[in-house]
């Protein structure tokens, strides 16, 4: 579950590295950059990777309450936000084995007022390939998600927005469709949502803190989320009643390793239902994703819902799982992933200074205005309050920067950097390995 933002990339990628032989285990390194993620503010949350069901590392930083100095423990509840989709992709597996569902089954058989809902089946669903337009993307999102909204009122949202391509013909992420299968699900049941997941996953399992999510209760040891603003600020709450199965479940570390244990280790689907999940066609599986690490696999599924950011992914050929939830992020959760896994195979841990480049309020001057691409449409408009720089991208939410080095600034979470020359007016924008150029206006 996301919000339309340039910022936050489409998918979580582990970075494919050098390959080099793999030493003992040694989480010293690892547990020191996460110390010092919590001391300077970049991270927080619970960090756990486990081998054969076995807790090898477990880490939790920060708070998940600031405002009652409540820490995060091992056993916090967070907002998983898209690995709900993970587990939406198992019920409807589950249904198929059952005989009340086929991956040919036509949208058309539960919603025929969608459009082309007729040439869309529940592959197309679960592989990102309906064409439907995802509600997240519109601008008006974040005016309703905390909001309670019934089918109906979804249903019409969807409804409403289209079809941005061509059933089959290529593959985009879109929330809706995960909604949708969510009402499926429903509909052939007879049952809720939660009442098909707690039957389908939690009782098999045994999982004690994986439910649909209600309003935030930190005395139930479940985490508030938080966005960086030159100190950590409280973010609202997305109502679970639109994210559905697309994102709408809280769980534990330790419950989603479980859950990926229990769906690899042939306890939930067959085997070739799981098989099935994961073909990954133009990047997407069904209902999962493939995450290169080194010489190495994994497969599973990110999110990001409110101020929450998580990962699953589970190495099938070693029985490694590893998880992240964060409910503060401040920092690139790459690194976080890498550093873990890292400290798993035996691989070097850099930890970095977060030396801060120090700038004055009129140093910033020379960096205010509009700047404008010729290789993509997005612009950013650069003011200053006091001694910070501020982006604005066009259509995004403005976001704090941090100055790194001379006429250098970076948005750490994303890995975002923007590099100025201020003599020329030009603006050199990378992320996610692409570089853009841009020429003040």
């Amino acid at each position: 579950m996301k919000t339309k933002r340039f910022f936050f990339l489409s998918l979580f990628l582990l970075s494919i590295l050098q390959i080099s032989e793999a030493q003992e285990a040694d989480f010293s390194k690892t547990s020191q950059l996460l110390d010092s993620l919590e001391k300077h503010n970049k991270y927080m949350g619970t960090i756990l990777l486990a081998e054969n069901g076995q807790i090898k590392f477990a880490k939790s930083l920060g708070y998940a309450d600031t405002e009652n100095s409540i820490k995060n423990i091992i056993e916090t509840r967070y907002r998983i936000g898209s690995i709900s989709k993970m587990f939406t992709s198992v019920l409807i597996f589950k249904s198929i084995e059952e005989g009340k569902l086929s991956l040919e089954t036509p949208l058309a058989d539960f919603f025929p007022d969608i459009p082309k809902s007729n040439q869309i089946t529940i592959d197309h669903l679960l592989k990102h390939r309906s064409g439907i337009h995802s509600f997240t993307n519109d601008k008006d999102y974040l005016g309703y998600n905390t909001e309670q909204k019934s089918r109906e009122d979804m249903l019409q949202l969807i409804v409403g927005g289209g079809s941005d391509f061509e059933p089959d013909s290529k593959g985009e992420y879109s929330n809706s469709n995960y909604v949708l299968l969510s009402y499926i699900l429903e509909d052939i049941h007879r049952k809720s949502f939660a009442e098909i997941l707690d039957r389908g996953i939690v009782k098999p399992l045994k999982l004690k803190n994986t439910v649909i999510f209600d309003e935030i209760d930190t005395k139930q040891k479940e985490a508030k989320s938080y966005t960086y603003n030159g100190g950590w600020v409280l973010e609202k709450e997305t109502h679970p009643s639109i994210p559905m199965g697309a994102g709408a479940i809280q769980s534990t570390a330790e419950d989603l390793v479980l859950f990926a244990e229990g769906l690899f280790g042939g306890k939930l689907i067959s085997e070739h239902s799981l098989t099935q999940m994961q073909e990954i066609q133009e990047g997407y599986g069904r209902g999962m994703f493939s995450f290169p690490y080194y010489d190495k696999k994994s497969l599973g599924h990110t999110g990001g819902i409110d101020g929450f950011r998580s990962m699953l992914g589970y190495f099938p050929e070693e029985k490694v799982a590893i998880v992240t939830l964060s409910n503060g992020l401040n920092w690139n959760n790459n690194d976080v992933l890498l550093a873990t896994l890292n400290g798993y195979f035996g691989k070097e841990v850099q930890i970095p200074s977060f030396l801060s480049y120090e700038v004055t309020s009129e140093m910033l001057d020379q960096y205010l205005g509009e700047y404008v691409s010729e290789q993509i449409p997005i612009s950013f408009t650069f003011v200053k309050e006091g001694n910070t720089l501020i982006a604005k991208p066009s259509g995004q939410p403005d976001t704090n920067l941090e100055a790194t080095a001379e006429h250098q600034f970076e948005f750490t979470a994303v890995g975002a950097v923007f590099i100025f020359d201020p003599e020329k007016g030009l603006l050199t924008f990378k992320q996610g390995g692409g570089t853009f150029q841009y020429q003040k206006k």
